[in-house]
């Protein structure tokens, strides 16, 4: 079972939303069965087996193991994730594009970056795990707070500034050797529950 799983097929988007079957995949993360599911989320067995079966053809659960029980034969299944992203790839047509409106002082697009993060990070985890490779990633997050709307300017300036001098000095334009890497950095007020605008 992954840590997270990034869901890029827009059928497999559309059964995880479901709302019985995204709680048989919260269940899922301990293996249990039909019978075992039926209890917990208060439906009839066949019918959890009917969203499992549907489920496991979209690859977000597995079968652990086979027990039988008299003449039946139970399945254990699991998700195949403690968690999910939904990337944006799963909404090709009218996923979000940075190069739209590159404005990067706008909310709509550090969400088009933001999104274009997931999409590719998702695709590289795909990659990385069908060639059963690690894959090298960074990321930093923290918190600051600012006095001022001067103060949080001046930050993003010096941070811009900081972080062009690293990529001229390990930018390397003549290299048939390297890979190119992306760099997203982000900044937002953080959500809280008394101020969900920030």
């Amino acid at each position: 079972m992954f840590d997270v799983a990034v869901i890029e097929d827009a059928a497999a988007a559309e059964v995880s939303l479901d709302p019985v079957r995204a709680r048989l995949l919260a269940e899922l993360s301990v293996p249990g069965s039909a019978t075992m599911l039926a209890a917990k989320v208060g439906l009839p067995r066949q019918k959890v087996n009917y969203h499992l079966k549907t489920l496991e053809a979209h690859g977000l659960v597995e079968l652990v193991e086979e027990r039988r029980k008299g003449n039946v034969t139970e399945r254990i299944m699991r998700a195949t994730a403690a968690s999910y992203v939904i990337s944006p790839a799963a909404l090709s047509a009218v996923q979000p594009d940075p190069s739209r409106a590159p404005d990067r002082l706008s909310a709509r697009w550090l969400l088009a970056v933001a999104a274009q993060l997931v999409r590719d990070v998702g695709a590289l985890i795909t990659g990385a795990t069908q060639a059963q490779k690690r894959l090298a990633t960074f990321a930093i997050d923290g918190t600051v707070r600012f006095a001022s709307a001067a103060d949080r300017a001046a930050f993003a300036e010096e941070l811009t500034a900081a972080v062009t001098t690293l990529v001229s000095r390990y930018h390397d334009e003549n290299t048939t050797a390297g890979r190119d890497h992306r760099i997203v950095v982000a900044l937002h007020p953080s959500v809280t529950r008394e101020d969900p605008a920030g």
